[in-house]
């Protein structure tokens, strides 16, 4: 090796981020790079029942997981999208599926041609020319084709899992690639005098590691990037305001072959925030995330209570958080991953994305022992504008309804972001979707929330006008949808496919 290359990593913190960080090192850096991962069991982690987006797919694979091994360990299931109910108003329901609406069958995009007919008064609902909802609403998964002209290839996936079987898959992993792990809970921490580098870690034992580059995975503590280093935190809780959750387990009300094991998870509205669902092989995970600036915690949780499938299969556990970033994620020379950079809520299922970013990111801008100031730097830029354009995905959810509810007449009525007001702005006069850069969150997904909650475009592109004479949008359109449905009439039912490839013993 290069005499500046690191030598010396180590992993502060367990659970999910740690793993998964303790993972990728592990299978991208080379040899004779010693890591390093300090947890206590007297610590507990965040992880609850785990929904994800596809994306980790990728991640999985970098690191050599087997899917079918990977879902039966983690007593996982899969999922096409999420179904949100009474978001844009009371009753409705709508679904922003992982792939696209339709294909495209002209120049001019197909939700533009949905649009025409639309104002032309067809009231076929956008989601019918989803082939993700069209399989989910019925409870049928199987992987998408291959083949790019047929329409089974329109759609994606991601899991939903345990995020503890997860970790400790990880785990093993890790260790059999040569991770160090040590138990013990942290009570010291050693910087150098000149530079202000963290140089070793002290535990309650006495025992001493030493390092030349950390990750902090320690959570909403941040012991190195908050506690030590006193890195600041932007606050977005004006835009985002459910600062609670409430989390529980409950059973399958008719087992995993009933029609609550869905493929999907369910985001429902409540009067001061929303309930999660995300059915796993052995239980479905529950949360009510709401404000505590509009409901206490002795109502969030009756509400809670009052809306499972199933019996309750342990108490209610309150999470407190506060949705915001880290105004650095890498300071001197530690990197914060996971819940020690900032908290976004959990609506859109980024929570584990946002650690696998981050990673890949750091991988990409791996440093030497200098610390080179421009390699932190753009790792920061990158990670502030990542951040930046999720939280405005997760405030189109908030800001665009028609609720009743103090909470949400808040949402309805609070200033944005200029960069989100711009792309509201844009979809609702022609049904535009425009964006600055790169983003986590393509057209499909703006697509379906705009219109899953009424920002309908009042005019069309008047492109699609000017090529009307050339293209049958209406017969497209409507055998775009048959097509979809004949073609997840075809699929296993999602208990079915899992009993047959990846069911947990």
């Amino acid at each position: 090796m290069r005499d500046d290359n690191i030598r010396s990593v180590c992993i502060v913190g367990g659970g999910s981020a740690g793993w998964m960080a303790a993972a990728a090192l592990a299978r991208n850096l080379p040899h004779g790079v010693a890591i390093h991962l300090v947890e206590s069991e007297e610590i507990g982690t965040v992880g609850v029942g785990e929904a994800t987006i596809p994306p980790i797919k990728l991640f999985n694979q970098m690191l050599g997981l087997n899917e079918a091994d990977f879902v039966r360990a983690t007593q996982g299931s899969f999922k096409l999208g999420i179904e949100f109910v009474g978001w844009g108003k009371a009753g409705h329901r709508y679904f922003h599926p992982f792939g696209t609406f339709g294909a495209d069958f002209d120049s001019v995009a197909m939700h533009h041609w949905w649009n025409r007919q639309r104002l032309a008064g067809d009231p076929t609902p956008l989601d019918d020319y989803s082939m993700a909802w069209v399989a989910a609403k019925s409870n049928r998964f199987a992987p998408p084709a291959q083949d790019r002209r047929l329409v089974q290839s329109t759609f994606d996936y991601a899991y939903h899992f345990d995020a503890g079987l997860y970790a400790r898959a990880l785990r093993a992993l890790a260790e059999n690639l040569g991770v160090t792990r040590h138990e013990g809970r942290i009570t010291g921490v050693a910087r150098d005098g000149e530079t202000g580098q963290v140089t070793a870690i002290t535990l309650a034992d006495g025992r001493q590691i030493d390092a030349e580059f950390w990750i902090d995975c320690s959570g909403f503590r941040g012991l190195l990037i908050a506690e030590t280093l006193e890195t600041p935190f932007i606050d977005w809780t004006h835009w985002l305001p459910c600062d609670r959750a409430l989390a529980v387990p409950c059973a399958h009300a008719n087992g995993t072959d009933g029609a609550g094991f869905t493929p999907y998870t369910r985001s429902t509205a409540h009067a001061a925030g929303w309930q999660w669902r995300i059915p796993l092989q052995h239980r479905i995970g529950n949360g009510h995330v709401f404000s505590s600036a509009f409901m206490g915690e002795d109502e969030a949780a009756a509400i809670l209570m009052a809306n499972l499938d199933g019996p309750a299969l342990a108490d209610p556990r309150l999470l407190r958080f506060t949705t915001g970033r880290r105004a650095q994620s890498w300071a001197h020379n530690v990197v914060a991953i996971g819940l020690a950079a900032g908290f976004m809520e959990p609506l859109e299922s980024t929570s584990l994305h946002l650690v696998q970013s981050g990673l890949m990111r750091l991988l990409a801008l791996w440093p030497t022992r200098a610390m080179d100031a421009h390699v932190r730097d753009e790792f920061n830029r990158m990670s502030a504008t990542e951040w930046e354009r999720i939280r405005d995905f997760l405030i189109l959810h908030y800001h665009l309804n028609s609720r009743d509810e103090p909470m949400w007449r808040h949402c309805a009525a609070m200033p944005i972001p200029d960069t989100l007001a711009n792309k509201i702005a844009h979809f609702a006069s022609h049904g535009r979707l425009v964006s600055d850069g790169p983003e986590l969150f393509l057209n499909a997904s703006w697509l379906a929330v705009h219109v899953g909650q009424f920002n309908l475009p009042r005019r069309h592109d008047p492109l699609a006008d000017a090529r009307a004479t050339n293209v049958d949008a209406p017969r497209l359109l409507s055998g775009l949808a048959r097509v979809m449905r004949e073609a997840a009439a075809e699929m296993p039912t999602h208990a079915a496919f899992i009993a047959r490839h990846c069911a947990a013993n």
